[in-house]
């Protein structure tokens, strides 16, 4: 079954050779129960590793069933570890966090099997351990590890087991058990390739191999047999064990690496929990700054549309006398003619409104205000978007009879009525009655103005009854289309000029188109936005840093499992799709908690701060997506740190 001829092994310490083997030729028959003996660094259990696929010889020939074998990739020998050999280690190697039942199952995981734990019970109560089944090793003795362990190289039903000092931190009743065991696997056809020191329990194998400076010394057939003797025929094939292999994550053992990863988690609370806060934060923060630049944006669009849509803004312009500037509107007065004429403006102009403002006194019974005063036209409601929603709009038959009507801002209404209803009441403004219609929507602050700190009233009512202005000190003008708002303009300004004859004075009136201002606060709210987004994306990163920085720790505490893992059949894929699945477990845990967070502290800013906040579905997704890229990209490198180690040095590390 097995031939090696010539095989070498030398490993380099401190510059140091150290020739481990020395042109080792060896045969081992199909159901042989070898033991293998030597003192320390005599070579035994390199030779023991090399036969299990756990090393590789530098030189010499290693053949299985006439297949040679010293050629094949890692994934290749990754595959005879799980299909063809079972280990026992003197450590037991169990894990620490799972079962019995599980560490049993552990193999066929990476074999791809179904059925897992009904084939790990089995195993468990071929050795008389099925009422310990779900025991973890600190509750078990150490010959419960110990059949534990058989039980495990046993579930994939191996054509070989390796034993390597299988008693050595056993007493002598555990020890009589474990080989017992052993026997009887022999018994029944198994192969045994043994590793001991112990001479006793060497005597109960049918050959024994000595060791000494990476040779051997002698070979001895206890029971006899002839070693010539023809090898039963065997129906393993090497070329079918390395084609089982698959890709552990296209298929069941996917939940299972899921479900380990979870486990390891689990087992290291407070640290993973330390790890998670990382993520956590920075996806709370990416939430709620996200959200407090949405409810800005949102709050900016509110604003904007008092500004109206399409709307251009003409205004007095000022003299300049030597250098000196004087009031605006020095120069040219507009007039409810010039409105009537930009109406007639067809088809740039879709409506125009007029408008003059002042400031008064506004007394309701025993409250009184200093407020501003704004007489508008008809269609000023509806071009700055001013319908009330509490009462109604001026008609055009009061502005035309100058009637003394008005509606309030809301901030007038809550300095004079409190909590009551105005719409019907009687105020007095400049010691004139007036009748309360509606209450304005509210428009919020603009810098240190109170846009909301005002009274309409009908333009001809505030020209003519309560500021004694003959001009408009604003005019407003709706273009029919966005795209004709440069040409509107450029026409309008002809129109102006023309009926007041200015052809000499281009400063004499301003034209403002408000479409310019709302692109600039637009795009000042979402660079904003983008701001807080970046500021809180950096915490994410740290937050990945953070995690890396576990992984690593987690990779070198968890060396020894990695080694076993690989002992047992698990490849480079398997061992770095686990570390993967490890961190972005983490990393979507923590952002699933990190959009709570965040949505929790919006609402608050929002309730306590009365700051405007949004949680968009956006910025749920975004967070999640980058919080789980955040775990691949930064838990990548101790993946692949771990999926590269060698078992051997991984096994042997403390």
């Amino acid at each position: 079954m097995i031939e090696i001829d010539n095989i070498s092994k030398t490993y380099h310490t401190d510059k140091v050779p150290v020739y481990a083997l020395c042109g080792v030729s060896l045969s081992i028959r199909e159901g042989e129960f070898v033991a293998i003996m030597g003192p320390s660094g005599s070579g035994k259990s390199t030779l023991l590793h090399v036969l299990g696929f756990l090393d590789r010889p530098d030189s010499g020939s290693y053949k299985i069933f006439d297949t040679e074998i010293s050629g094949l990739t890692d994934t290749e020998l990754a595959a005879l570890r799980n299909h063809f050999v079972g280990f026992v280690f003197q450590q037991f190697h169990l894990l620490r966090r799972v079962s019995a039942l599980e560490n049993t199952g552990l193999p066929l995981i990476y074999a791809g099997e179904k059925n897992i734990r009904q084939r790990a019970f089995e195993k468990l109560e071929s050795v008389g351990l099925a009422d310990r089944q779900k025991h973890k090793p600190n509750e078990l003795s150490g010959g419960e590890q110990q059949r534990v362990a058989i039980a495990r190289a046993l579930v994939n039903d191996p054509k070989i087991i390796f034993a390597d000092e299988p008693t050595g931190n056993l007493d002598t009743k555990s020890e009589e058990e474990i080989m017992r065991i052993l026997k009887k696997l022999n018994d029944e056809g198994k192969t045994i390739i043994m590793v001991t020191h112990e001479k006793e329990v060497a005597e109960k194998a049918g050959r024994i191999i000595t060791m000494r400076d990476g040779k051997i010394q002698s070979d001895v057939y206890k029971d006899h047999h002839d070693p010539k003797a023809p090898v039963p025929n065997s129906h393993f094939s090497i070329a079918e064990a390395v084609s089982q292999q698959h890709s552990s994550l296209m298929r069941m053992e996917l939940m299972q690496h899921c479900r380990q990863s979870f486990q390891a988690i689990l087992s290291n609370k407070v640290r993973s929990f330390l790890s998670i806060l990382g993520i956590l934060f920075g996806v709370g923060a990416v939430i709620a700054m996200m959200a407090l630049g949405e409810g800005a944006k949102l709050s900016m669009e509110d604003r904007l549309k008092s500004l109206g849509s399409n709307l251009l803004s003409i205004s007095g312009g000022s003299a300049r006398m030597h250098g000196v500037a004087s009031g605006t509107g020095t120069v040219t007065r507009l007039s409810p003619q010039d409105v009537d004429a930009l109406r007639e403006m067809t088809p740039w102009v879709k409506k125009a409104s007029g408008s003059c403002r002042g400031s008064g006194q506004v007394v309701y019974q025993n409250a009184n205000w200093n407020t501003s005063i704004e007489g508008i036209d008809y269609d000023y409601g509806a071009m700055r978007a001013m319908i009330p929603k509490i009462g109604r709009w001026f008609t055009k038959e009061e502005i035309a009879a100058r009637e003394k009507t008005a509606i309030l801002g809301v901030t007038v209404v809550e300095e004079l009525f409190k909590d009551s209803n105005p719409v019907g009441q009687i105020i007095k403004i400049n010691r004139v009655n007036f009748k309360v219609i509606g209450i304005a929507p509210g428009k919020g602050s603009m810098g240190p103005r109170d846009q909301d700190d005002v009274v309409y009233i009908p333009l001809t009512t505030a020209m003519y009854r309560v500021l004694g202005k003959n001009y408009l000190d604003q005019i407003y003008v709706e273009v029919t289309d966005v795209t004709l708002i440069e040409e509107a303009q450029e026409k309008i300004r002809e129109l102006i000029k023309k009926r007041h004859r200015l052809y000499n004075n281009e400063d004499s009136f301003d034209i403002r188109n408000m479409s310019e201002i709302q692109e600039m606060l637009a795009s000042t709210t979402q660079t904003m936005s983008l701001l807080l987004g970046c500021i809180a994306a950096i915490s994410l990163l740290v937050g990945g840093i953070g995690i890396m920085n576990i992984m690593l720790v987690s990779v070198t505490e968890r060396t020894r499992e990695i080694g076993l893992r690989k002992a047992i059949g698990a490849r480079r894929a398997d061992i770095m799709s686990q570390f993967l699945i490890e961190a972005v477990v983490m990393t979507f845990s923590g952002g699933l908690m990190g959009i709570f967070l965040g949505a929790g502290a919006a609402f608050l800013m929002a309730a306590v701060l009365g700051w405007a906040t949004r949680v968009s579905l956006f910025s749920v997704v975004l967070s999640t997506t980058f919080s789980i890229a955040v775990g691949i990209g930064f838990g990548l490198w101790p993946a692949q740190k771990a999926a590269e180690l060698n078992p051997i040095e991984a096994l042997r590390y403390e």
